[in-house]
Order: structure tokens, then sequence, then C-alpha cells
């Protein structure tokens, strides 16, 4: 069982930035794939970057691509989500999430272990 906790959200201007983290506790994320969602009101969650704990491409969607970078610290067992050059079509609720597998995972359904969430408004 995997335990994620996020942390990082808040309220920023345009233009500023956030680092999200997504910790896990009960296992190691070696061997899983991670995912950062996010969810605007009334709206789908949305994978937005895509990582493999072991290394290997990352994946963005084209509407943070630029902006935004996934990366790890092993040590932490931690992912980040460092958020630049924000807009306000970027707030949303923002997940990260893991699985177990060697594909690519882009949809929640995919996924097995949720952080509980965490704000990110962004002001014009």
């Amino acid at each position: 069982q995997v335990q994620l906790v996020e942390s990082g959200g808040g309220l920023v201007q345009a233009g500023g930035s956030l680092r999200l983290s997504c910790t896990a506790s009960g296992r190691t994320f070696s061997s899983y794939y991670i995912g950062w969602f996010r969810q605007a009101p009334g709206k789908e969650r949305d994978v937005i970057a895509a990582m493999r704990w072991s290394g290997g491409s990352t994946y963005y969607a084209d509407s943070v691509k630029g902006r935004f970078t996934i990366s790890r610290d092993s040590a932490k067992n931690t992912v980040y989500l460092q958020m630049n050059s924000l807009k306000p079509e970027d707030t949303a609720v923002y997940y990260c999430a893991a699985r177990r597998g060697a594909g690519y995972y882009y949809t929640p359904d995919e996924y097995d272990y949720w952080g509980q969430g965490t704000q990110v408004t962004v002001s014009s």
C-alpha cells in the first residue's frame, strides 16, 4: 500500500511560480509510474505531467509544456512539479497519483494510488 501526501499549493499571481511535492510513504516509488493531474471546477481530471520513477522520458500536456517540470528526489521518495509562468487557467486542484507497471499511463482510471489534492489558485 502506498500513501501519497501532497504539499505546496497556494495562491499566486499570474506569472509566478509554485512547486508541488508528492511524498510516498508505506513503500518506495521504485517500479512505479507517477502522474500529476489537475481538476478545475466542472471539468474532468486531466493528466498534465508524468514520469517513470526509474527514469526515462517524461510526459507533459500541451497546456503546460515548457512551463512545468516533473522531477524526483530518490533520497526523499518525493516527486515534484515545478510550475513556472503560471496563468489563471492553471487554477485547479492538483493531484499526484501512482501505479506500478511498465507502460505509460495517462488517464485517472489507470492509477491505483492518489494524494489528497492541493489547491492552486492563480490570480490575474
